[in-house]
């Protein structure tokens, strides 16, 4: 194997809509929190148990997540309050920081859904997360965004469903220190934001709708008041920004339109695995999730690299859209899939991923790179769990998130799926210091 270092969401995600000085919301709307809910609800909201079983890993520690997935499992994470909260196709788990079930819950006692992602909030100290559900009787196929009244996930939640009747598929989610937006393909209108102070609150909420898709969300760990939005394509990057107008409504404006000049950016081909001509999505150039931190954007991607999935990330000058250094981790014998990354106060990296090749099943893996370390540069993967069969299907869902500590802004986690023995979705989470060597 070569690690060489020079650069689901889904791939429908189509490229943002251009953006003019002051473009507004084409529509607005009210909406009020469906009921309030916790993880406590007794025989109205049963609980989910699974999971657990700490341990060391290669010097790291790991423990499992969702046990109990289908081919896709969609897990994603956020830490924060001291706990780890996991959604995934079936629904929620809370853990301790030291991998001890704490709670878990079916989706259904959250208004339903699927394609889950989530954040914690480090500015204002709550949990957000979103499930879309295709499947509703009246096909309003609402995105219910679920805010926490607290750093605590199992107390009191709000739930808004917003209606998104010509929609497609499940999106992304992102946040500033005062707004939640939400970006996905299809429909007419495919962008909406909504402010964060009045989801704490559980206030009847405006949802303000943006005709077509800004871009994808970021994760705004800066404390900023602007949410920003990012679209990358095979020959430039663009940034995008929503800001408060004097007259309360908000706006989008360009921030910059950049070439990108990557050597690697084309989609990246099905990837193999043991045992079968059986192939597997890789995920696709538009990330899963990007972070701004320090003034920087931080995105990682996968890429076609010599005929193989391969993972890809960057840091970008957020001002201006310049890219400050790029790195790859590619393999002529192995692909590398489905990546995720997060990033902390001190520029520390993780890029969360999954290894598989003709022999070997679909297994998480990470990479880990210190802001001191040389530019460009991440140092060798890590194996964190191995697939025992392979997958049944070509796509397997989001499996893969990277996440910093909301509580420390130091330590970095990622959740991976691995295929058990039957062939179905599990999840490990890992934790990687903040005090790393």
């Amino acid at each position: 194997m070569k690690l060489i270092f020079p650069l689901l969401l889904l791939a429908q995600f189509t490229m943002a809509q251009p953006v003019k000085d002051h473009t507004y919301p084409v529509s607005k709307e009210i909406v009020s929190p469906m009921h309030k809910t916790d993880f406590n609800n007794g025989n109205s909201c049963p609980e989910r148990k699974q999971g657990g079983n700490p341990r060391m890993v290669n010097g790291y520690l790991v423990f499992n997540g969702s046990m109990d997935g289908d081919r896709q499992v969609d897990p994603q994470i956020a830490v924060g309050g001291g706990y780890i909260l996991e959604g995934s196709n079936r629904g929620l788990l809370i853990y301790t920081k030291e991998g001890k079930w704490v709670n878990g819950v079916s989706q259904n006692c959250f208004n339903n859904g699927i394609d889950p992602k989530m954040f914690f909030d480090i500015h204002d100290r709550v949990f957000v997360f979103d499930m879309w559900w295709y499947y509703d009787k009246p096909k309003t196929k609402p995105v219910n965004i679920a805010v926490s009244e607290s750093s605590d996930p199992t107390l009191g939640w709000n739930i808004y469903p917003v209606s998104r009747t010509e929609e497609e598929d499940g999106g992304a989610i992102g946040y500033s220190r005062k707004w939640i937006g939400y970006s996905y393909p299809g429909g007419e209108q495919n962008t909406f934001i909504i402010r964060m102070a009045d989801a704490k609150a559980g206030k009847p909420a405006t949802i303000y709708h943006f005709k077509g898709s800004l871009g994808l969300p970021v994760f705004t760990q800066d404390p900023l008041d602007d949410l920003y939005f990012v679209d990358i394509d095979s020959a430039d990057l663009t940034i995008t920004k929503i800001m408060d107008g004097q007259s309360g409504d908000p706006y989008a404006v360009l921030v910059s339109k950049t070439k990108h000049g990557l050597t690697y950016i084309d989609y990246p081909p099905s990837s193999p695995q043991k045992g079968t001509k059986q192939v597997v999505a890789s995920g696709d150039r538009n990330p899963k999730n990007l972070v701004i931190q320090n003034g920087y954007l931080w995105f990682s991607q996968t890429v076609l690299s010599h005929g193989r999935s391969a993972v890809q990330w960057n840091q970008v000058e957020l001002k201006t859209g310049k890219f400050k250094q790029s790195g790859i981790l590619r393999s002529d014998t192995s692909s590398f899939i489905q990546t995720s990354i997060a990033v902390n106060k001190r520029n520390d990296v993780l890029v969360g991923f999954q290894e598989t090749n003709e022999r070997m099943f679909v297994s998480p893996r990470f990479a880990y790179r210190s802001g001191k370390d040389k530019p460009s540069t991440i140092r060798k993967m890590v194996s964190i769990g191995e697939g025992e069969s392979a997958t049944n299907g070509e796509s397997w869902g989001d499996y893969s998130g990277s996440i910093l500590d909301g509580d420390n802004l130091l330590d970095l986690w990622s959740i991976q799926s691995r295929a058990n023995a039957k062939g179905k979705a599990e999840s490990v989470i890992v934790k990687v210091p903040g005090v790393h060597k």
